[in-house]
């Protein structure tokens, strides 16, 4: 495969150029996220109708008209798993790339599992093989081989192909609609979460009180901002296990926060006293924010009656085409299970299950369910998929 490698300035710009009016703009990279607070981009692989380029992040100090060409304009662009790719254009541009078609999201509309690898959709829908040979690469070092440059346009090499014959299945089951609405919603989440507070996420925070959780809060801010100036890891600059340990003792004052073992280390032992402040802070805080809402428990019936109703719908979403970790997770249908029994969601919301094309394929179902409106029967104890839902076909093969 002929390809352009840019390296400057100004070849960025040229490639910019020739890139402006493609229809279709398929697009890969290669990062490395092991050693700093956010991923570093290492390489961009981008491929369209009539141009193959590889762009080197390390060589060019400036990508932003590469970003801003893709956020812009009517063109297509496809990409595969795309989370990262999308985070690298919101902090570079602050948007995400335009009209976005993530093959993975995609595939899973046309019965693929879900999540799947790049290799795994080319070798279903286009029968070809994907090299695996340079997945150890540290994309870092310069300068790259050959067989590297080729390893990563691998990545780009089938991405208009598979954009082609998905789109066809896509088009003939008439699931338009419902990958526009996914891809949306998918994009919601990756910007919502860049700015989430995400303290919550702290390992071993389950059981803690109020006032416990104030003090995590409170540490995790000022872990989040030292990741961020020194570049590193978060957890490399105070392990999750200490904040808890920390919000537990519940004592702002330096000697005894000295005495916790694991504090003496390192660039710790230096930071004791702004680690105070926090949980003295933390102690001082209103404690409205961390009181969550109690409503009545669930039944114990719950978990039963998730478990007798995720082989049935898992079926559905096979008869129907649709990966259904895709559709949702264990605790999602216990979520709507819970929800239609009128107990409250942990946060509040309507579950995911009961909104959009989730709805449509399987939350109206469950409700159906529940209410007795529909039933549950064995089909065929010999096939691969045994059970049926009366009032429910399967739709017709590929």
């Amino acid at each position: 495969m002929s390809y352009e490698h840019v390296t400057d300035a100004n070849h960025l710009e040229r490639v910019c150029d020739a890139l402006r009016g493609a229809e279709r703009i398929g697009f890969d990279t290669e990062f490395v996220s092991e050693d700093t607070f956010r991923p570093q981009l290492c390489l961009i692989q981008v491929a369209s109708e009539h141009l193959t380029a590889v762009i080197d992040p390390l060589e060019i100090e400036d990508l932003s008209p590469f970003w801003k060409l893709l956020s812009q304009g009517e063109h297509l662009t496809i990409a595969h798993a795309a989370r990262e790719e999308v985070n690298f254009s919101l902090h570079a541009v602050g948007e995400p790339p335009a009209n976005l078609f993530d093959t993975q999201i995609a595939a899973a509309f046309c019965s693929h599992e879900y999540p799947a690898a790049y290799s795994s959709v080319v070798s279903r829908f286009l029968n070809r093989r994907v090299a695996k040979g340079e997945q150890r690469t540290d994309w870092r070092r310069r300068p790259l081989t050959d067989a590297q440059i080729d390893y990563a346009l691998e990545d780009v090499r089938y991405l208009h192909e598979l954009h082609d014959a998905i789109w066809a299945k896509i088009v003939k089951r008439n699931r338009q609609p419902w990958l526009e609405e996914e891809t949306a919603s998918f994009l919601t989440e990756v910007t919502a979460a860049r700015t989430r507070q995400r303290w919550r996420k702290v390992s071993g925070i389950g059981n803690l009180k109020p006032r416990n959780l104030a003090i995590v809060r409170e540490v995790w801010l000022w872990r989040q901002q030292e990741a961020e100036r020194r570049d590193l890891p978060p957890r490399r600059i105070l392990r999750d296990d200490l904040i808890v340990e920390l919000a537990k003792q519940k004592v702002a004052k330096p000697e005894k926060i000295r005495s916790i073992r694991g504090m003496q280390y390192g660039q710790l032992k230096k930071r004791i006293d702004e680690i105070t402040e926090c949980v003295q802070r933390g102690l001082d805080a209103p404690l409205d924010d961390f009181r969550r809402e109690r409503g009545q428990a669930p039944p114990p019936q719950l978990n039963l009656l998730g478990q007798f109703l995720s082989p049935a719908i898992a079926s559905v979403c096979r008869g129907k085409h649709v990966a259904a970790s895709l559709t949702g997770t264990a605790s999602d249908f216990r979520d709507m299970i819970a929800y239609h029994l009128g107990y409250a969601t942990e946060d509040g919301e309507p579950p995911a299950l009961s909104q959009g094309w989730r709805a449509e394929l399987i939350g109206n179902l469950i409700n159906d369910l529940l209410d007795g409106k529909k039933s549950i029967r064995i089909k065929d104890p010999k096939s691969e998929h045994p059970l049926a839902i009366d009032g429910v076909d399967d739709d017709d093969e590929d």
